[in-house]
């Protein structure tokens, strides 16, 4: 009787402990896709970040990856925990878990209360930009941020193309009688923002903002879904399976 208790028992522990290393796996491949996202984010898409007044975007990616590595390198922590069947690793585990938890909570958190700031931002700091900063010395980051958008979403203006009428840049010489930037042109060559008409430039109904509020409420919304996504498979995981799930050593 005795016998089978012990065998009962070492079945049960063997049955957690690779129970364990799935959760374990799963949890270092939702790190992975943490990191993923966040790197994704700033290296594709760090080129429109120069044109919102708020850092709160970058600052959700920045987290994320933190949060993302923090994860992979538990894993690896969780796997040799297991492995080892070491209990004191196993409380680090689940310790770095809590933490881990909380900080992408946060981000992801801190990406959808962004999300819902986002088009007001847009609407007075975009349009202040172009007609302010967009041209001017210091300012050729900017400048090179909103050329991009504009050829990247095949648009023109912040609401239409007759924002530029207002911009100091093309009031000023150095615009050599453009009426609009070049990089609202369908094809970009010298000059060619001469010439404001629908078929030599883009004419986007709602402009730069709208493509712009999509585009960033759509990558806000990915990084607080996957932020708080996985931050509740950790807290399931830490439910089901805490540290006393070996007994004492």
């Amino acid at each position: 009787m005795a016998q089978d208790k012990v065998e009962q028992d070492d079945w049960l522990i063997l049955y957690l402990k690779y129970l364990l290393f799935v959760f374990n796996f799963f949890f270092w491949v939702g790190g992975a896709a943490v990191l993923a996202v966040g790197a994704w984010t700033l290296v594709e898409k760090s080129s429109y970040l120069s044109v919102l007044a708020s850092s709160t975007f970058a600052a959700s990616a920045y987290i994320l990856i933190f949060a993302g590595a923090l994860v992979m390198v538990t894993g690896f922590l969780g796997f040799g925990a297991i492995i080892r069947e070491d209990r004191s690793c196993l409380s680090t585990y689940f310790c770095l878990l809590l933490v881990i938890f909380l900080v992408e909570l946060v981000a992801g958190v801190l990406a959808h209360v962004y999300y819902q700031r986002l088009s007001d931002e847009l609407k007075q700091h975009l349009t202040r930009t172009l007609s302010e900063n967009y041209g001017q010395p210091g300012a050729s980051e900017i400048t090179t941020s909103v050329d991009r958008l504009q050829q990247d979403f095949k648009c023109c203006g912040s609401n239409s193309s007759a924002d530029w009428q207002h911009s100091i840049y093309i009031l000023s010489q150095e615009a050599e009688g453009r009426q609009v930037p070049d990089s609202c042109c369908k094809t970009v060559v010298a000059r060619c923002g001469q010439r404001a008409h629908p078929s030599n430039i883009y004419k986007v109904e709602g402009g730069c903002i709208s493509k712009l509020e999509q585009f960033l409420a759509n990558h806000l919304l990915l990084m607080g879904a996957v932020g708080i996504g996985v931050a509740c498979l950790q807290k399931h995981e830490g439910k089901c399976l805490g540290p006393g799930t070996w007994g004492p050593t």
